[in-house]
């Protein structure tokens, strides 16, 4: 799955357009390296991604193309 949709579907970016930019001023790193939109994810990738001042880290524990509301956080686990 790209990453801009799991970022979505994970609903850690709540819009894949913002999800997309995200990605593309560089905000975001998958395993310590830059990473596009077009990623693919896989279970156990470790996302990185700057709010301004914070960074949410999160491993990868499932990649599912949708997911309720309620489910969306069981795709990852938050690291520090």
């Amino acid at each position: 799955m790209r990453l801009d949709k799991f970022l979505k579907v994970s609903r850690i970016i709540k819009r894949r357009t913002v999800a997309n930019d995200a990605c593309d001023a560089e905000h975001v790193t998958v395993n310590g390296k830059r990473a596009k939109a077009s990623y693919d994810v896989k279970e156990g990738d470790l996302i990185e991604i700057t709010f301004g001042q914070k960074t949410l880290k999160v491993r990868v524990l499932d990649v599912k193309e949708y997911t309720s509301k309620a489910e969306a956080s069981s795709l990852y686990e938050v690291i520090g």
